[in-house]
């Protein structure tokens, strides 16, 4: 019993990814592990999962993971002495449009970059790779050599099997039944006796809300039923694969949505259907104690027309007998994506949960949980699927509506100017009524609806107008001109949902001094402080505005709050309060040239003070405020901070006095202009703050976290380097992460573009390589398979170069 009752960290569910986070885990030396299971290994949604390993990802950091996975696996069985069925057949994606070949060709960029050898099949080439299949209305496919299929429970199996022969242990049939935080370890409850440990990681499958309710976390998910049926042997099939030696690769129907496999000689169908089941997600149909190694009953009604068009998509399927069908529960987040890293709120506590795609994430998503527990921190950013990007206000509702959405469009394609419709209003300005009068077509923003750009009266702005990687469209000339009035006059950007957190405290600015990069900013001043790892890796950005020394306000990204209030909990001296005001506060961006004409009609606060100084008690429009001189959109210009109650009053005179109301993606190509960067796009852990460019926001007079790392970095150089590109784009703007090309070889990626409507060209920010970070250097930019010429520009920004606009 003694050995059993303490540990290092225990993982909580024993299916593929709570294995290979107790693989990993012991892998990094931390054999001290202890993995728990109520049931047997893999008794959740892993034993009747379907096994696909695809490494396609639009996202980069999943493709990374599942890339991870797929090597791994290929060496598993041998490493560990554990027999497994695995399969390396390759995959066909199926395109029916010129968008989704649009869609594949990046992939294909992005894969190239990360070491794999996609390719993109014309429709008079896909039957070279699949006889059997239908090509008449297709554009081409997406072949992927390394895609394929694993026996789930053996995988679970040989990562267990590993684990152990390392030295950590598994314990079946011990559900963990409470948890209790001592204030400097874990005590977890089982039948079997208490188990004390330093860490803990929730890997619940579909069981993680449970499991997470033990540790006073509410996990953002919902559980979806999903079929997949398997068919008998087919002759032909099976004449054809004696013949060639080899299995039919994976196809997948993305536009018809559903995967085709090749099982033994018959098929796997697997659709994903809408409308589609949500499962335990009324109160008279609620999540039974256990339910493992259980199916829910067949709903073959359901997906009768994706079985219909599989069969006329192969015909050869029209052959098969139907064997079995599996319907079995999954879980889904709001995004699609799975929870890895830092429980929200619980100190010592992780999530490796609700996994949609749990058997080719696996073996990534336990080396990232691993990284995460071990040294605090991963080897890529894993924003996409880190559980801080959830921030508490999603409810049950909006917790099924979403999922339901996500599992209705497994494969669909998320083009930039498209809105998914499911559970919107979730939070609203309190000038949400006037922007939706004006025309605005909104997007959410951490919940907040925020406007994207304005549309006039004729508009196309239907769900079908927004089907397009392109630039053009209802939405192009609006912005344009919203840009312009920003140039050339004043404009107004409502802006809910900005993250703003207090230190509050005797030594509230020595703690914040100790957490960041940057020197902080004296108090009627702001300025932006960043913040690193261990590695000097760029983990955020805040806007400081110290009012005292014992009262310090940041303002930051909007989807940040959970994420950059646990960084300021970091060694929270006694007697200094971390408050959140975020709810409390709205803000106007008033910029343009004519801004201060226009606030001095409503306003007798200083507008001659400096950029970047603040006046704490100020009024506009009558309405106390506190006024901000500063622009994300580079012109001359003010935040205008207010109470709730005030901003409608204070928004009516603004535009009364000839603001022009403009909107997100105005202001995205406004700040990409500039060469100011966005948070978890050209600003994350992929990046030191040295290659970020930072450098003039580094004090090292001060110690800091990661700065031996960023001293050792400044000595021996930077591999890469941020830059500015000026893109000789086509009807597509860059992409984040589009592959830059100098002679023949990857160079860099980008990590935002967009076009610049006041210098008049597309643009990019990016990565690049350090010897050809130089104005005048000439690259391509892979944007959706074409190679665009691009151009280095000059250090700083491309528009207003001296800041004298802003300054004005």
């Amino acid at each position: 019993m003694a050995d059993f009752a303490q540990a290092r960290v225990v993982i909580i569910g024993g299916g593929a990814v709570g294995a290979s986070a107790l693989y990993h885990l012991a892998k990094a030396g931390w054999t001290d592990a202890l993995l728990l299971e109520k049931n047997e290994l893999t008794a959740g949604s892993t034993w009747h999962a379907a096994g696909n390993v695809p490494t396609f990802s639009s996202s980069w950091s999943i493709m990374n993971m599942q890339r991870y996975s797929a090597s791994l696996y290929r060496g598993l069985g041998e490493a560990v002495n554990y027999p497994m069925n695995y399969h390396v057949t390759g995959s066909v994606r199926l395109g029916h449009s010129k968008e989704r070949l649009q869609e594949f060709k990046r992939v294909v960029g992005m894969g190239r970059y990360q070491g794999m050898d996609l390719s993109i099949l014309g429709p008079d080439e896909i039957r070279s790779k699949y006889p059997f299949v239908e090509t008449h209305d297709l554009t081409g496919a997406l072949y992927d050599p390394y895609d394929g299929d694993i026996d789930p429970a053996q995988l679970t199996q040989a990562l267990a099997a590993g684990a152990r022969q390392m030295g950590a242990r598994v314990e079946r049939f011990c559900p963990v039944t409470a948890a209790k935080w001592t204030g400097a370890e874990w005590v977890l409850s089982t039948p079997k006796g208490e188990v004390r440990c330093e860490y803990v990681v929730n890997a619940g499958g579909y069981y993680a809300a449970h499991v997470g309710a033990m540790f006073g976390r509410r996990v953002p998910m919902m559980v979806m039923s999903h079929q997949y049926l398997l068919f008998d042997t087919i002759p032909e099939l099976e004449a054809w694969t004696k013949e060639v030696g080899h299995k039919l690769p994976l196809l997948r129907d993305v536009d018809s949505s559903y995967y085709l496999r090749q099982e033994k000689m018959g098929f796997n169908l697997g659709p994903y259907e809408n409308p589609c089941r949500a499962h335990w997600a009324t109160p008279d149909d609620p999540m039974p104690e256990d339910f493992s190694f259980q199916l829910f009953p067949d709903d073959l009604e359901r997906i009768e027309w994706h079985i219909n068009d599989a069969m006329a998509r192969v015909p050869l399927l029209t052959q098969a007998n139907l064997t079995k069908v599996i319907n079995g529960p999954i879980p889904y987040t709001p995004d699609g994506n799975p929870l890895i890293g830092p429980m929200p709120g619980v100190p010592n506590a992780f999530e490796a949960c609700v996994f949609t795609f749990g058997i080719c994430q696996a073996g990534g998503a336990g080396k990232v949980l691993a990284e995460w527990v071990t040294e605090g921190g991963t080897e890529w950013d894993m924003w996409s699927c880190d559980p801080r990007r959830f921030n508490g206000w999603e409810d049950h509702d909006y917790l099924v509506q979403k999922g339901m959405e996500v599992y209705g469009h497994e494969y669909g394609m998320h083009f930039p100017m498209a809105r998914w419709p499911a559970a919107p209003d979730r939070k609203l300005s309190p000038v949400h009524d006037r922007l939706k009068a004006l025309g605005a077509q909104f997007a959410p923003y951490n919940g907040w609806e925020r406007a994207e750009w304005f549309a006039q009266p004729g508009d196309d702005t239907s769900w079908e107008s927004t089907q397009t990687w392109g630039r053009a469209g209802p939405w192009e000339p609006r912005i344009k001109a919203e840009c312009e009035a920003v140039r050339d006059g004043v404009g107004v950007l409502d802006l809910p949902g900005f993250t703003r957190l207090r230190l509050v405290g005797p030594g509230a600015r020595a703690h914040l001094a100790s957490l960041t990069a940057s020197k902080l900013p004296q108090p009627g001043r702001m300025g932006l402080i960043y913040f690193a790892d261990a590695r000097g890796r760029i983990v955020t950005e805040m806007t400081c505005i110290p009012a005292s020394d014992d009262d310090v306000g940041v303002i930051t990204a909007a989807v940040a709050q959970g994420h950059d209030a646990d960084i300021l909990r970091k060694g929270l001296p006694a007697g200094v309060m971390l408050e959140d005001w975020s709810d409390k506060i709205h803000c106007f961006i008033v910029t343009g040239p004519k801004a201060r004409e226009l606030l001095a009609g409503l306003s007798e606060a200083d507008l001659t003070l400096p950029w970047l100084s603040v006046q704490f008690t100020a009024k506009v429009a009558g309405r106390d405020v506190a006024l901000v001189r500063v622009s994300f959109a580079g012109e001359l210009g003010w935040e205008i901070h207010c109470d709730r109650d005030d901003a409608p009053a204070i928004y009516d005179a603004l535009l009364a006095g000839g603001a022009k109301p403009f909107g997100m993606k105005a202001l995205n190509s406004l700040r990409i202009e500039k060469g100011y960067r966005a948070w978890k796009g050209d600003l994350s852990t992929d990046y030191t703050l040295l290659e970020g460019g930072l450098d003039r926001f580094i004090d090292w007079g001060h110690d800091f976290p990661g700065k031996p790392a960023l001293q050792a970095e400044k000595q021996r150089g930077v591999k890469k380097r941020f830059v500015s590109l000026k893109v000789e784009a086509g009807e597509c703007d860059a992409p984040y992460m589009s592959t830059l090309w100098h002679n023949g070889q990857v160079v860099g990626e980008t990590t935002s573009g967009a076009w610049g409507y006041r210098v008049g060209h597309s643009m990019a920010l990016g990565m690049l390589r350090v010897d050809l970070a130089v104005p005048g250097t000439e690259v391509e930019v892979e944007i959706f398979g074409d190679r665009m010429k691009a151009t280095v520009l000059p250090d700083g920004p491309a528009w207003d170069a001296k800041n004298e606009r802003i300054r004005a």
